[in-house]
Parts: C-alpha cells; structure tokens; sequence
C-alpha cells in the first residue's frame, strides 16, 4: 500500500500557525512581487478567488470582503515543509517529497491493521508537531492514492485521511474523479480525453489498454495501469535533480533601463547556479527571456527569449554570468517598459557523471572551490551575504505584505507574553 499527505492550503496554512487569527477568516497569499495568487483558504475559494488570479482584478472584492492578504515568504515555507517531512519520516520507513507540501508514504511491509486510523492519527500528529493541517490518501497505487487523498481533503467527514482498498469504494471514487484530476493528466490531454467521451477516471479504465497505449504513449498507459490498481510508478527515496532549473520574477515595476535589467538577470543566474550546485549538476545551455506587461493595453507588447550553449557544461555563477549580459543585449530592445523576465538553466547532468575539457577557457577546480566557499558562507550567514559585483545591491522584490521569517531568522522569532 501507498500513502500520500498532502498539506492542505499549505502556504495560508503556514501563516495561519503563527497568526491564529486568521483562522476561520478568508486568506490569500500572493506570488512573488505581490502579482498573483498562489494558495488560498478555503473561505477565500468561496468567494470565487481563483488560482493565479492578479491581485490588481480583485482589490475591491478583497476590501469588500475583508480578505486577508498576504506576499510569499519562502524562507518560512520551506522551514515549515522540513518540520512536516521529518514528522513523516519519523511515523513511515521511507518518503518520497514530491512538492513543497506532498509526500508518498511507503507502507509496504508495515504491519497495520487498520489504515483508516493510521491515516488519521498520522494526521493529527502533523497538526500537534508543526500546526499544519494534511490530508492522507492511502490504496494500492500512488495515483490511487492521489485521488484518495482529494477525497480527504474535499471531505471534511473523512477526518484527514481517505482509505481505498476494496473495489467498490475506488470504483465509487474513480468515478467521482474527473479525468483533468488524474495526477499526470495535464490540461491538454484532459480536453482530448474529453473529445473522446472519457470525463471520468472511471470512464478512462474502461477504455481498451491498447487504445490508451497507442493514443496517450507509454506515460499515459501507465497511468491506466495504475488506475485499475496495478502499482508501476516507481516510489524514490532519494528525487533525482531536476532537468530544468528557472529563476523568474515580475518586477516590482516597470524596467526600461538596460543596466537595472542587468543587475535583474545577474540575480536570476545566480539563484540558478546556486540550485545547481546543490544538486552536484552542470547545464549547458542557458535560455534567457524577457517580457512585457500583457494587462497593460496602453504600452507596446513585446516578448523575446535567447538561446546560449556552453561548450563546457558549468555551474560556476562567474562563467554562467559572462554568457547571460552579452545574451541580453540581443533580447533588449529600446522603447518598451519590462515587467517581466528568467533565466532557465536545461541540459542539465550530475557533474560527476560529465567530462571535463582540456581546452575549458576556465579552471574548473578553482571555480568549484570558490563556488563552494560563497555557498557555504551564504548558508551559514544569510542568503545574499555574498553577491556577484554585477548584481549590485541585493534584489529586492515588490513584497509588501511580508510576514516574519518565524522560524529562520532571529530577528523574527516569535514573541509570548506571560
């Protein structure tokens, strides 16, 4: 059997641990530079705030209804992630972190005689431990227990945890699954299973394998399988490294200048570098783009991204850098106002595994002794205690709903009165 805790309304929930108040009441939290939503309360999705909403098209509902608001604080997330996943890994042998608020839970060869309240007591340990509230779903494979684990968290009754384990109750639920909810199943392929007649998850496993093989590939025949209960999704102890590493940001306003975009994009291939380092990989091949604002219908539109490959795969911020500001240039334009830009680390291999190049322009050993120097010292004194000369000053997004970084930053830590 598998298991998967899922972290309800994860980024409010977070907020909600250390501002009690906030309980009960609608919430929001915002993306970065306070542009879009990205978590809402579930009082909020009652009010028809949507997903990935701009906070500019629904400031008079948020004042009308009193809508709590608030900028993303990774630094507080991510600390309270760790708290949820060494709960985890304190109850279940083994964990595989799937996102910042989800873990499947081996529980092959445990010995528990009934799941339904090892689901809810696991549940209720996490609230205790870190003040977050999860839905388990526990059945036979990890995209049945996917959609267990929604039914959980849809479900108020079920008490934090959903078992599927006998046949009619996955029929039950596979057929109150829409084929767009399926875990793998993206927007484009649910509108093509919908010109099919397939709505349902039930729909989808009584389709012919050899239909689903043909016409959703071998990633969508395994779903199938999965579906009816034959477990083929491997379970990962330890998540490879990731094939594509971006760093994004609306920014705060609008840029035209192209020395502040330059200080902008030496941010963003900086954050890269650093998250390719700490997962022991080398790219070759930075792709850099640049937009923008698509709400503002009285300046020009313009969209515009480059290609660059590396001779020598890297993951020096310094050899990264030289590529980018010269990368730019191609892409600037003069006479547009950008709100918008990334950079996007791809070919991406463990450094272990590359070959190095005789005729690098680089020493490669230094780099990666100083590279290793500035993250250490970034971890141990702050994230920014050590900048590039070309990003100037540190970059500083819009944010200005913050709450305090509670538990990662001394200056924040909260305060009781006795």
């Amino acid at each position: 059997m598998f298991g998967l805790a899922d972290c309800n309304n994860f980024y409010v929930s977070c907020e909600r641990v250390f501002n009690p108040s906030l309980e009960g009441k609608p919430v929001i939290v915002l993306s970065n530079n306070d542009g879009c939503v990205i978590s809402r309360s579930e009082e909020a999705k009652k009010l028809g705030i949507k997903m990935g909403e701009p906070l500019f098209k629904i400031r008079d509902l948020i004042n009308k209804e009193n809508v709590s608001v608030y900028s993303s604080n990774f630094a507080l997330y991510g600390d309270m992630s760790k708290r949820v996943m060494d709960t985890l890994r304190d109850t279940v042998p083994n964990i595989e972190i799937y996102s910042v608020d989800e873990a499947f839970l081996d529980l092959r060869g445990m010995n528990i005689p009934d799941l339904k309240k090892f689901g809810e007591k696991l549940s209720c340990k996490v609230k205790k431990n870190t003040g977050i509230p999860i839905s388990v779903g526990i059945s036979k494979t990890k995209t049945l227990a996917k959609i267990a684990a929604r039914v959980a968290k849809k479900t108020p009754s079920e008490n934090g945890c959903k078992v599927l384990q006998d046949q009619e109750m996955i029929v039950s639920a596979l057929k109150n699954c829409k084929a767009g909810d399926i875990w793998g199943i993206g927007r484009k392929l649910s509108s093509f299973l919908g010109g099919n007649r397939i709505i349902t998850a039930y729909d989808l496993i009584n389709t012919p394998g050899e239909w689903v093989k043909k016409r959703l590939t071998i990633t969508g025949y395994r779903t199938w399988r999965e579906l009816r209960g034959e477990s083929c999704i491997l379970f990962e102890e330890m998540p490879s490294g990731k094939k594509q590493i971006c760093t994004s940001r609306t920014f705060p306003r609008e840029i035209s200048q192209r020395d502040d975009l330059n200080k902008a994009f030496a941010f963003f291939v900086s954050n890269c570098a650093e998250k390719l380092r700490s997962q022991k990989s080398v790219c070759r091949e930075i792709i850099l783009f640049l937009l923008t604002n698509v709400y503002k219908d009285s300046s020009p539109e313009y969209y515009s991204s480059i290609s660059v490959h590396l001779e020598t795969p890297a993951d020096s911020t310094i050899v990264l850098m030289k590529k980018v500001s010269p990368s730019l240039g191609k892409i600037f334009r003069e006479g547009y106002n950008y709100k918008k830009g990334g950079v996007i680390l791809s070919e991406i291999s463990q450094k272990n595994e590359t070959s190095g190049d005789l005729f690098s322009p680089y020493e490669s050993n230094l780099h990666s002794t100083l590279m290793g120097c500035v993250d250490e010292i970034n971890v141990k004194y702050g994230k920014g205690s050590i900048l590039h000369a070309s990003q100037g000053e540190r970059f500083r997004t819009g944010s200005t709903r913050l709450s305090r970084k509670f538990t990662t930053d001394w200056a924040d830590i909260i305060t009781v009165k006795v």
